[in-house]
């Protein structure tokens, strides 16, 4: 019977599309699971064939679930807030809501053509403001909250106000910016901006100066994984490091909870270390160092008791070796400790800084560079003078941005002395010796104190950090190197952050005015006075008399106010959107709480490892903090989470000979000086390396003239596997295939093609292999082209075939290993086809097993196997483990070690049984000749050996 793809295909799309087949309920007695993809951002190039990876796999496993009973909640939607539909708006004016419709249509079209079972019902887009009003709605959470370090948790912060209102700061325990003191007397007394001044330092939205990465010709700021090698990865421009009012959210609050929930999650190890080594949990000492400040008239130093530098360390037992300071060049200490005479190197320095990211700064180990202060601090044990130097391998959001340098426990610090000629005491040995240093000493014993002698590394540890805090020049403490999480961006697509500006300080829109809605604008770029795209919008400004928005040309700064003009960030809708999916049409609540607490944790979470340190993080974030407030009862997001590989691109390549415009064959370029080429792997004849000459010749400007020097008539090109990119012309259309060979085939080949977590080559000629396959397995059903099934009982072997495929399938796919469930698909179908099986009882079951692999051709042999409803909901077929156990078994009968044939013997014999059985065949009478045999060795249900 012909296999014909394509219409069974196009009829069962329609059929779940019309009948809503995979919409979810909420309501149900059957137990939940809830299978998540991370949501793709719709560009304009549309999926290639390595985007459906990841899709296919969790598609697989939602659908094997609701075989199994479970309600499967398996949703999608569109992180469609960022920056390529901005800057295609500033290329072409075209507003970048009509890119991304077009985008996320072009998308479904995709997805649906490929056979995902999500329910379509629940979609959301970051972009639309029904979505992200609940957003905005999160956020004015945070900006109204603090973190209570004694309850550890994030509180409303009107209990704070409470608390200043009668006790002041007295034993208040909270993460801050700045450490306040005052009484509820002060407090009562403090002018309206001052009190908001206080709030603002203990908020966990709050706006602070910060260091970013600034992009001038993107003019906004940007994440650390959008800039590579010091420039942008969107566009390739120039990326300097600049302090900026930005809006931050305080997630360094919930670093330890953050390191301690990795233990509970069924995570890959590699992703928990990046998040661990992200968050950078370190014990050790914060100690202050007093300044000296060179005088006016000549070399000498005096105390200045204003200014301290204080470093965090972790190995406070190493002080006795610290020779000199290095600050980064951002702290603001910098700007005081500088001198006149070296004001002019400073400034120049810091310049240079600005043009690398902390990024660059933290990776280039070996290459040191800094400047002198001028200024000269005091070893508090040793009472040297030490001299203050600045230096990018000090960052500012580490620690303190200070660090006292220990030369010759420390490899930077030591290539820095040695650069500048600085001093380099051994601690171990308490010498100085400028040629040689160990830079670990952690198990060393430190001899350079009397009450440090002879001690180890732990417990010289505790004990200078007790003489630090005996002497009041610092105290123990435990360190993150997480920061707080820069959350404003000066861009136009994106969410308008809900606050206005009074006095100049922010103020929260009440709830009542949400969604603050992205404003038009005439340009996407910048105001000529340098602010933000919002500042270009004619309508933008908050009426605090009349809540609502008004134009800006009312703005008064009595009763009518200039709202934020940066917008959100892209990891801020993507932060919560898993909890939306569980009741995305509700106006009153961002998801009722029964809901949250039906579906709780999404139970399997696909996606790429490259969200480590970004989208993951800040979602553990946002559900830890929407727990604290009581608004779900879950910590963490998902449960389990796999990172799916890469599928790799075929490169093509042609040879231009240099200095002309003639192209050489594969084989014969050894003999000529060529140039390799990307050409688009489109332009090859079907499924070969061969050039369409012709094509290419049309394919670009340039090559319209080509010349080609062939090999056998023919133009062979060069394949190379690669990351599949548009820029290298390798991007395969998934359309193509579905068209070619059909989804089912797609799917199928994805998963063929390796385990999920590895990366593998795309290769379509590949395909035609598994394609033969659903075709085999289609031609089970029929007789030529007769639908025949046979209500006949099946036989034990076919019993067999079928049993070992449901063990197989069912362990592979528990075990997310589908490359190896497809090649016992293909050894059950070539088994059942050498039987010429066509009993119910066989391919009934065998078309449900398939069916999360390749859902239509399974939907077809449903129905016609007489089925009114949906496959889908079939229960899968259970195991047996009696239709494996053998009830005969072929013995190899050796003489004297040759197997000489077999016998077959029933499967319960014991070894008397055994050798009466073969002893009383006629094969072995012959080769006895009428002797008894010397031996006759049975290992049972293996093998038969007779020694003459």
């Amino acid at each position: 019977m012909f296999y014909d793809h394509q219409s069974i295909e196009k009829k069962w799309q329609n059929f779940w599309k019309e009948n809503q087949t995979y919409k979810t309920e909420n309501a149900t007695e059957k137990p939940k699971f809830y299978v998540l993809d991370m949501f793709p951002y719709p560009s304009g190039a549309g999926l290639h064939v390595g985007h459906p990876l990841g899709y296919i796999a969790s598609d697989i496993y939602a659908r094997y679930k609701r075989h199994q009973g479970f309600n499967v909640l398996h949703p999608i939607g569109y992180d469609s807030f960022g920056l390529p539909a901005e800057q295609y708006a500033i290329q072409t004016g075209q507003h970048p809501a009509i890119t991304t419709e077009e985008n996320i249509t072009r998308y479904e079209e995709q997805l649906r053509k490929i056979g995902f079972s999500f329910d379509w019902s629940r979609e959301v887009r970051t972009s639309d403001p029904s979505y992200y009003r609940w957003t905005q709605w999160i956020f004015l959470q945070l900006f109204n909250s603090w973190y209570n370090k004694t309850t550890d948790k994030a509180e409303p912060i009107g209990e704070l106000i409470s608390r200043f209102e009668t006790q002041g700061t007295s034993g208040l325990s909270a993460v801050q910016n700045d450490a306040l003191n005052f009484t509820a007397e002060e407090w009562k007394n403090a002018s309206e901006l001052d009190k908001q001044d206080i709030l603002l330092n203990y908020r966990l939205a709050y706006r602070a100066e910060t260091t970013v990465n600034w992009c001038p010709a993107l003019g906004t700021v940007l994440a650390n994984d959008e800039v590579k090698d010091g420039k942008s990865e969107r566009g390739g421009y120039p990326v300097f490091q600049k302090k900026m009012m930005q809006w931050s959210m305080r997630i360094s609050a919930y670093s330890e909870r953050l390191l301690q929930g990795l233990e509970k999650l069924d995570w890959p190890q590699p992703l928990k270390d990046s998040q661990e080594y992200w968050i950078g949990k370190s014990q050790g000492a914060l100690v202050d160092f007093e300044v000296l400040t060179p005088s006016s008239d000549s070399e000498s130093t005096e105390q200045n008791e204003n200014v301290q530098v204080r470093v965090f360390t972790t190995r406070p037992d190493t002080i006795f070796g610290a020779t000199f300071l290095v600050l980064a060049p951002e702290n603001p200490l910098v700007k005081n400790l500088t001198t006149e005479a070296q004001t002019e190197e400073i400034q120049k320095y810091i310049e240079e800084t600005s043009k690398k990211t902390e990024r660059d700064r933290m990776a280039d180990v070996k290459n040191v560079s800094g400047a002198f202060t001028g200024s000269y601090a005091t070893n508090p044990f040793t009472q040297e003078k030490m001299p203050v130097y600045i230096s990018d391998y000090v960052l500012m959001g580490y620690g303190t941005g200070a660090v006292m340098a220990v030369p010759a426990h420390d490899e930077r610090d030591h290539r820095f002395a040695k650069k500048f000629g600085l001093p380099i005491v051994n601690v171990i040995e308490n010498t100085i010796d400028i040629q040689e240093a160990s830079y670990d000493s952690k198990d060393s014993v430190c001899v350079n104190s009397d009450f440090l002698n002879g001690l180890n590394y732990e417990d010289a540890k505790s004990l200078i950090i007790a003489e630090i805090e005996k002497k009041n020049i610092g105290e123990g403490t435990i360190n993150y190197r997480q920061r707080d999480a820069i959350f404003s961006r000066q861009r136009y697509w994106g969410e308008p952050v809900p606050i206005y500006y009074k006095d100049g300080m922010p103020y929260a829109l009440p709830i009542s005015a949400l969604p603050l809605e992205l404003p038009e604008v005439e340009k996407y770029l910048p105001t000529e006075d340098g602010d933000p795209p919002l500042g270009n919008a004619k309508n933008f400004a908050w009426d605090e008399k009349n809540q609502k928005v008004v134009s800006t040309g009312l703005i008064d700064d009595e009763t009518v106010f200039p709202l934020e003009l940066s917008t959100m960030p892209g990891w801020a809708g993507s932060s919560w959107y898993f909890l939306r999916y569980m009741d995305p049409e509700n106006n009153a609540v961002f998801a009722a709480k029964n809901l949250t607490d039906y579906w709780e944790q999404v139970d399997l979470y696909i996606g790429g490892s490259e969200h480590a340190t970004g989208h993951l993080l800040y979602s553990r974030f946002w559900t830890m903090f929407l727990k604290d407030r009581g608004f779900i009862s879950h910590e963490e997001p998902f449960k389990k989470l796999i990172n799916q590989g890469m599928i790799l691109g075929m490169s093509a390549f042609v040879k231009r000979v240099e200095g002309t415009n003639q192209f050489v064959s594969k084989s014969l370029s050894k003999d000529y000086q060529v140039q390799k080429i990307h050409v688009d792997v489109s332009l090859l004849k079907g499924t070969t390396d061969e050039l369409d000459l012709e094509k290419f010749k049309a394919w670009r400007p340039e090559f319209s003239e080509a010349e080609f020097i062939l090999e056998e008539g023919k133009y062979i090109c060069e394949r190379e596997v690669e990351k599949m990119s548009k820029s290298k012309y390798n991007v395969v259309n998934p359309d193509d295939i579905c068209e070619e060979y059909g989804a089912d085939c797609l799917r199928l080949y994805e998963m063929f093609l390796g385990p999920l977590e590895q990366s593998k080559p795309w290769n379509t000629q590949g395909l035609s292999g598994v394609y033969g396959f659903l075709k085999k397995f289609y031609n089970l059903y029929f007789k030529e082209d007769e639908f025949l099934i046979s209500e006949e009982e099946p036989t034990k072997e076919e019993y067999k075939i079928l049993h070992t495929l449901i063990k197989k399938v069912v362990n592979d796919i528990d075990n997310f290993s589908f490359n190896t469930s497809v090649s016992q698909f293909m050894i059950a179908v070539n088994e059942l086809q050498k039987t010429k099986t066509n009993k119910r009882k066989i391919l009934e079951p065998l078309a449900i097993i398939l069916s999360p692999y390749a859902p239509h051709v399974a939907e077809e042999l449903w129905s016609k196997l007489g089925h009114d409803e949906t496959i889908e909901f079939a229960p899968f077929p259970t195991f047996d483990e009696k239709y494996l156990v053998e009830d005969e078994i072929a013995y190899p009968v050796s003489f004297n070690g040759k197997m000489r044939f077999k016998l077959n013997l029933a499967a319960d014999l014991g070894v008397t049984e055994i050798q009466q059985a073969v002893l009383a065949d006629a094969r072995t009478q012959e080769y006895l000749q009428g002797n008894n045999p010397k031996k006759v060795i049975i290992v049972p249900k293996k093998i038969i050996n007779i020694v003459l």
